[in-house]
């Protein structure tokens, strides 16, 4: 197989849905180690702190950890934010100095994208390197 980022760093933003495996398995195939994906999740930001709450970070990141581990990936590098999720993906892309961004579409069409806003299309716009945007088979 030709490994196409063969040493460059590839952020994937997980939201623990299975259509964001397929983002994580085309990462996976773009690299000749899994130590060069970096997996981003994006927590909401609280409000007024609740009991636990300052456990949520490791909540998250145990629970992700399972879920790629259940789905048949190796552990793997998995950075837990919190904030405004285009912000903070764009942000840790540029941080890590990514390569490449691959992020799924939801594809909730058009209508809805227009009235609500998609973090991917705002990623794609804002990132300062190439995103590879996976949509939904239809």
């Amino acid at each position: 197989m030709t490994v196409w980022m063969t040493d460059r760093i590839i952020v994937v933003p997980l939201d623990m849905s299975e259509f964001s495996l397929k983002a994580l398995e085309a990462a996976k195939d773009m690299v000749n180690d899994v130590s060069n994906i970096r997996i981003v999740h994006v927590l909401p930001p609280i409000d007024r702190p609740v009991l636990g709450s300052e456990h949520r970070e490791e909540q998250t990141r145990a629970a992700m950890s399972a879920f790629i581990q259940e789905h048949g990936y190796p552990k793997m590098n998995i950075t837990i934010l919190s904030g405004e999720p285009v912000k903070q993906i764009v942000q840790f892309a540029e941080d890590s100095a990514a390569g490449l961004v691959v992020i799924p579409s939801h594809g909730r069409g058009m209508l809805t994208e227009m009235l609500l806003g998609s973090t991917t299309y705002s990623v794609v716009r804002r990132a300062s390197c190439p995103v590879l945007v996976l949509k939904p088979k239809k």
